[in-house]
């Protein structure tokens, strides 16, 4: 894909001051490979001045020496991103201006280069989902102050890419943001809801109190007080602490065990025994897993089969990659409800797998509206080929409570 070259002209000193030769560039830069690429023509007005012209793209390469001119390529890469050009102070005068001249790109090399670019982000994704995935589950499996804290630091790291969407220029362009040390303290308070959480078993008392502190600071703030700062610091509070504490209840404070499970029955004695898999572990595993297989599987169809678009809040989302998600998250629930032997019902696991895939896609829907109104297409970009942390957990926020009031409110004797 063609880019805007860039120009850096730079000259020896002469007298304690230096002199620069102007320079006009007439082309856009060219991606192609040396043996494809097409002449590049330097005209000049000056014969007497020393040019020397580079091609560079932060890599070694090889080069060409003619007379005083020099062209470096990379010749099993790509020419570069960057055109360079240099002149001696010593030999400029009044001349005319010199002009280069570089020919655009083949069509050809621009799809090769297109196609390079796309594999290099499918493997970050790859790559870095795998890890994620897996220290996610390690986490899952240690439970306790382990899982809480590193729900806390999440949670932090998400309510702060909340605040600077909020603060963004499309959405502040509406409506008034929160003051930054308002929005810091938020932050605070919602990574310190998960380990309250764990301690205490609910933070209700906590949250309103916290909510009641955060709106007297905005009423009494100097200046003009808007509605807009309170609305937006108290959905912080609520989704990006609240909500997600309730992951620390699923998976914590539902201590029940599996007793029927046959992982538990195989599991170490010093890693906790069957004991280790309570129920709140089972449910935690299983809504985990249902939400991926779910975004895999909506992918995967979207990509072969949508047609029919789902929402305008998410324009690459449709109807037949929504189906395919839904069957794959059922699907998923009730082959892990019959590897852990939970919930002991068919239709428990049907209805879980339900629960979960609507949550996650109303979860993921709410971020890709906050992001749409903020203008951006990622949260941030903490997490190379996925964005920031919000991109990537959208789809729990709204789990973890919803799973935790079906597991402990709906299901007879916790599904056991």
């Amino acid at each position: 894909m063609a880019s805007s070259v860039r120009v850096t002209i730079d000259a020896p000193r002469r007298s304690n001051t230096i002199e620069f030769l102007p320079i006009s560039v007439a082309s856009s830069a060219c991606d192609c490979h040396f043996s494809r690429c097409p002449s590049k023509t330097l005209i000049s007005f000056r014969p007497s001045t020393n040019l020397r012209l580079s091609f560079l793209d932060g890599s070694k390469g090889m080069r060409i020496y003619n007379g005083r001119f020099e062209i470096r390529y990379n010749s099993p890469g790509i020419f570069t991103r960057t055109l360079v050009a240099r002149a001696d102070a010593n030999l400029i005068g009044d001349e005319d201006p010199i002009e280069v001249i570089k020919d655009h790109g083949s069509s050809e090399v621009n799809a090769e280069l297109k196609k390079q670019q796309k594999s290099s982000q499918l493997s970050k994704r790859v790559v870095f989902g795998l890890g994620i995935g897996i220290t996610a589950g390690g986490v899952v499996l240690t439970g306790g102050w382990v899982f809480s804290v590193a729900l806390a630091a999440v949670i932090f790291i998400g309510s702060r890419e909340y605040f600077e969407l909020v603060r963004s220029r499309g959405i502040a362009s509406g409506m008034t943001p929160p003051p930054r040390y308002v929005s810091r303290v938020c932050s605070v308070i919602c990574a310190l809801m998960p380990l309250f959480t764990l301690y205490k078993g609910q933070i209700d008392v906590s949250v309103a109190s916290a909510a009641f502190v955060v709106a007297m600071a905005l009423l009494l703030q100097r200046g003009n007080p808007r509605f807009s700062q309170l609305s937006s610091t108290i959905f912080g509070l609520f989704y990006c602490g609240y909500l997600p504490s309730f992951w620390v209840k699923l998976r914590c404070r539902l201590v029940a065990p599996a007793l029927n499970s046959g992982v538990g029955a195989t599991w170490p004695i010093f890693l906790g025994g069957q004991a280790h898999w309570t129920v709140g572990l089972v449910a935690t595993l299983i809504s985990i897993s249902s939400i991926i297989a779910a975004d895999t599987v909506a992918f995967a169809g979207g990509k072969a089969f949508g047609r029919i678009p789902l929402t305008s809040i998410s324009p690459k989302k449709t109807w037949e990659g929504a189906i395919a998600g839904l069957a794959g998250c059922i699907a998923t629930s009730v082959l892990l409800s019959k590897i852990f032997s939970w919930p002991a019902s068919m239709i428990s696991a049907i209805g879980f797998g339900l629960l979960n895939f609507f949550a996650s896609l109303f979860g993921d829907l709410l971020e890709s509206m906050i992001k749409r109104d903020a203008g951006v297409k990622d949260s941030g970009s903490l997490i190379p080929g996925h964005g920031g942390i919000l991109d990537r957990v959208d789809s729990y926020v709204f789990t973890g409570a919803l799973a935790y009031a079906y597991v402990r409110n709906l299901l007879p004797l916790y599904g056991v």
